[in-house]
Order: structure tokens, then sequence, then C-alpha cells
């Protein structure tokens, strides 16, 4: 099936031919897997599959060998057979003296997972006192030396420039990481791994300006990831349908990525449709499962999460998505102990998975662990810096622990990576007005209303605030607004706050002498529990003053009607002037 080149949103990107694409994409997967790159060969094959089968006559050819091939080839075939089994100190040694390229970058990564392995075996517990720093991967720093030389000579491959950017990003070298991976796109634009490793060394959108990359289709794979990445959710949306329209509609990669991109803006129901359409085409997937479960557990879908944990039982007990959606299942059962258990469960499996981190911190705030929960957090945040949940967390356990300025600095962070989110917002405008920055604090919870308040809780802060400083009027018009907000989006009339707005609106009405306005708000302050008895005495002093002939102010002329459901008999109430917010808008 060919698809017209320029496709909108993929620039200069040429996808007009499908077949050569899917050729290329056939070819890759095939030298991946020979170096045991396993997850490039599989990202490689699941795209290739998405596309339309190709004949026998137009399949790629296997890669010619060279006499260097030929002269390493018995060793290479006993050593990958070692490699395949784990064994990666015995296929190193069979390897030495091997010159082709194939057989060189084989030894190389063998001695760097050796050492990985090494270091992951004595980091004994994922919460215990080895410190980053402490435990190291003691291959790295010879495994530096080696490729310097040959990248000097100009001898390594774009696989053998992947490696030693890898090798640089792990003695956290991340300037001449990035400029090698670079590199590696150039040499061999279709290894998805070097695009993958220079994902997570950007940490903003200007950093990718400057960036020299090839111009071909993999950069719109790389571009798409990287918004999703950096919170840039439209954009990476854009370009994903882009490369659906191109041809890749049938991609289960694309699909779990839009997924994963809507549940990072929090558009739920969509998340989850789209999830679910993904196990229906693959339903053994379990890569993004723990994405799927944040989900179901935020909508507290019990018996879907039940079930998702158990089909992934099934299918391979020992992964740690698997373990994350079995924490999550407990988190939301209140089996916090049990939760935590699994989420250690899924470190010791992976003591870089980024999810298993930040969940974990989440079970030790709730089982009041704090100095646990800082831990995990900050281990989160050695992993990947751009997770914002991780630094939101050590705001939450600071602000537990009265450190207000340490909480502060966390919450902006946070709000850095998130921008348009209103709970950051919020609690940073709660740090604000806890050290009587309340200045900030306004422009704070402004800015969370202005963005789409999540929680429906801003307008009620700005107006405490507003109320703490004796702006009554302000204080009003918020409450206004926040009924206003309440009643239009259909949420429950008993939400948090709404008697607090009603209450203070009647006293704020009974002292301008606006008795309709005041009775009518007085009135629904009857139907809670905790403003009843203020309600009913209102009514009394407003019926009292009436018979004694005390006539409605008129002085706020500006007409404004509540919602109709708010009021009894519709009684029409007067606007406060409106806020004047020019001073508090960030």
């Amino acid at each position: 099936m060919a698809a017209a080149g320029a496709v909108a949103g993929l620039g200069n990107a040429d996808f007009s031919d499908l077949r050569e694409i899917k050729k290329q994409l056939l070819s890759v997967a095939e030298r991946s897997r020979e170096r045991g790159l396993q997850h490039s060969g599989k990202w490689a094959s699941e795209l290739a599959f998405a596309l339309e089968p190709l004949l026998l006559s137009e399949l790629p050819p296997p890669p010619a060998l060279t006499e260097e091939d030929a002269r390493d080839l018995d060793a290479y075939t006993l050593a990958k057979s070692y490699f395949d089994l784990k064994e990666y100190d015995r296929a190193a040694y069979f390897l030495r003296g091997c010159k082709s390229q194939k057989a060189y970058f084989l030894y190389m990564y063998s001695r760097y997972l050796s050492g990985e392995k090494k270091k992951d075996d004595e980091t004994v517990d994922s919460l215990g006192p080895l410190e980053k720093g402490q435990v190291k991967n003691e291959a790295l720093r010879e495994l530096r030396v080696e490729l310097s030389k040959k990248h000097k000579a100009q001898e390594l491959d774009g696989f053998g420039l992947y490696l030693y950017g890898v090798v640089l990003r792990k003695l956290d070298l991340s300037k001449e990481a990035i400029d090698v991976f670079v590199e590696a796109t150039h040499v061999l634009p279709l290894h998805w791994g070097a695009w993958l490793e220079l994902c997570n060394l950007i940490t903003d959108k200007e950093m990718l300006k400057f960036l020299s990359l090839p111009d071909t289709w993999m950069k719109e794979f790389f571009l798409a990831h990287i918004y999703t990445e950096l919170q840039l959710i439209e954009e990476a949306l854009q370009k994903y349908q882009s490369l659906i329209d191109a041809g890749f509609s049938k991609s289960t990669y694309i699909i779990s990525q839009i997924a994963v991109a809507y549940h990072n803006i929090r558009d739920i129901d969509k998340a989850l449709s789209i999830f679910n359409e993904l196990r229906k085409q693959d339903p053994y997937r379990i890569e993004n499962m723990d994405t799927f479960s944040n989900l179901l557990y935020v909508r507290s879908m019990k018996p879907e999460l039940s079930y998702l944990a158990h089909n992934l039982c099934e299918i391979d007990k020992y992964r740690v998505e698997t373990c994350c959606v079995i924490g999550n299942y407990y988190s939301l059962r209140s089996q916090h102990e049990k939760a935590a258990l699994y989420f250690q469960r899924a470190l010791k499996l992976n003591p870089r998975y980024l999810g298993a981190w930040t969940l974990m911190g989440h079970e030790y705030m709730e089982m009041k662990n704090t100095s646990a929960a800082i831990q995990a957090y900050r281990h989160a945040i050695e992993v990947n810096k751009r997770d914002y949940r991780a630094w939101y967390g050590l705001g939450q356990t600071y602000e537990i622990l009265k450190m207000p300025f340490y909480c502060l600095y966390y919450y902006r962070r946070a709000h850095q990576l998130r921008p348009n989110d209103s709970r950051m917002l919020v609690a940073l405008g709660e740090c604000y007005e806890k050290l009587n920055q309340l200045v900030e604090a306004k422009k704070c919870y402004w800015r969370a209303y202005a963005v789409g308040d999540v929680e429906k809780m801003a307008l009620v802060k700005l107006a405490k605030l507003h109320e703490q400083l004796n702006e009554s009027e302000q204080a009003a018009q918020c409450y206004i607004k926040y009924i206003q907000d309440i009643y239009s989006c259909g949420e429950i009339v008993e939400h948090l706050e709404v008697s607090t707005a009603f209450r203070y609106l009647a006293q704020y009405y009974f002292k301008c002498k606006l008795w309709d306005e005041a009775s009518a708000c007085a009135q629904k302050c009857c139907s809670f529990n905790d403003t009843r008895e203020e309600g009913k005495a209102l009514l009394r002093q407003i019926l009292q003053l009436r018979n004694q002939g005390e006539t409605s102010s008129t002085e706020i002329a500006t007409p404004f009607f509540l919602p109709a459901s708010l009021s009894a008999n519709s009684t029409p109430t007067r606007r406060v002037s409106p806020l004047n917010l020019s001073s508090v808008t960030p």
C-alpha cells in the first residue's frame, strides 16, 4: 500500500515507498538480533509487521560477509550462543582478538552487560543503604578508553557508536554522549536504540532545536516520541496521526504511544478506550500495561484491574510491568504493604524501571514512611529527571514534614515539567501561602484556574486568600464563579467547598443589604449539614430586618443570574463588581 510522500506534519520525510521502508526494517531487525540488541530488533519487527507483506523477489538479501567475518565466524557463533544464555563473561572470552565489526561489537557489549549484571547483583536491596555512586559498573572506564581509541580512528560502525554513547551516558558524560548518539543516527539512521538513548538525554525543546539530525523517515518516529516525553502532547499526537496517515495504521507501537500520550494529558476516557482496543489487537502484550493499570486505578475500576493483573500473571508473572499492575491492584484495595512489596519485586527485576520507583514512593507516603518515600522518589529522578510525578511526590513529602522551602523547590521543578497542570500550580500556591508570599500564591491559583482546574479547588483557595486579605468583593466573585463551574459541569452538589461558598456569599450579600440574594444563598446553606444552622439563623435575621422595613440596597447594579438549579424560585441575584485580576495574572 503506497502512501503519498508529503503527508501533512511529516516535514520532508519520504514515506512514498513503504515497500522499501519495510525492506530496511527487516534488514535492521536482523542486524540488531545478530548483535544481541533484542529491543531494537523487536521494535523494527513490530513496525515491519504493520506494513503489507513483501513478495519473495522483494525480500532483502542477507548482509554480505567480509574476510574478517569469515575468519571470526566460528568464534562469533559460539559466543553468540553463550550471550543468548546470558553468559556474558564466557561470550567475551571467546571473542577476544576478533576483528570483524559484528564480533567486535558483541565482544564489547558482552563486557558492558557483564558489568551491568554484576552491578545489579550488588544492589541487593532496592531501598538499602547502597546509594548511587557506591555501586558502579566496573567495566565502564575500560570500555570508554578502548572505544574512544576506535572512535578517534573512525573504526566504529553505527552499532559501535551506539555502545560508545551508552558507556558515556553511564559515566554521566551527557554532552559527549549526545554528540556520539547524533553521529550514530547519521551513520545508521535505522537503529532505533540510538534514537531512544538520545531521547533520554534531551531535557527541553530548545535543546532539540540545536541537534543536527539526519533527514530520514526515522526522525519522525523520534520526534513523536520525544514530544511525548517532553509533555508536548499536541505536537506528539499530530506526528502520530501523520504516521498513521502515511501507512502505519496497523502499528501497535503507534497505538500504544497515542494511548500513553492521552494518559499524560489525563484524558482518561480516551486513553482507556485506546488501551482496550490495543488489547484486542495484541492480547498477550505486556508493555505499557502498567500505564493502563494506572488509568484503571485512577478510575477505581477494581474488577477490570483485577482481571488485568490475573491475565498478566498467566502470561508472565516475572515481568516488571506485571509486578506494577499487581502493586496497583493491592494499592487500590488499600493493602499498601503488599503493594510496596510488588513494586520492590519489580525493582529487583529491573532497578532502572522508573514507574516502579515512583509508585513505591506513593505507597510509602500512604504508609507514612516519609524517609523511604523520599529515597524512592530520588531514585526515580536519578533514572529520569523528567519524571514530574517524582518531583511532585518529593514536594508532598516535604510538605508533610513541614519544610516549605524544600517543598517549594520540588513543586517548582514539577511545574516546569508540567506548566499546564493545575495540580502543580495549586500545590505551589499553597506553598507560597505558607511562606506568606500571598501575591505569588494568588498568581498560582489564578493560573491554575486559567489552565483548567482538574480538582476544582483553585478558585476556592483564591477566594479564601482574598477573604484573609479582607478583599470581600474579589472573594465573592471567586465563590460565584466556583459555584457556576461546579453546577455547569454536573458535579455532585455536596462538593467539599460548595457549602463554604454559599455561606460566604450569604454573609456578603447580607452585609451589602441585598436581602433577596442573601436569602437565596442562605436557603442553599440549609441543604448542607455543616452550614444548616447558620443558614437558618441568617434567614431569621433577614426576615426580621424586612419586617422592620429595611429596604434592599441598590448600589451594585450589574445584573447576574445564578444557574436556575442553584436558587429557590430562580431568584435573580446581582453580581458584585467584576474582579480585576490583572494585578495577579502571571
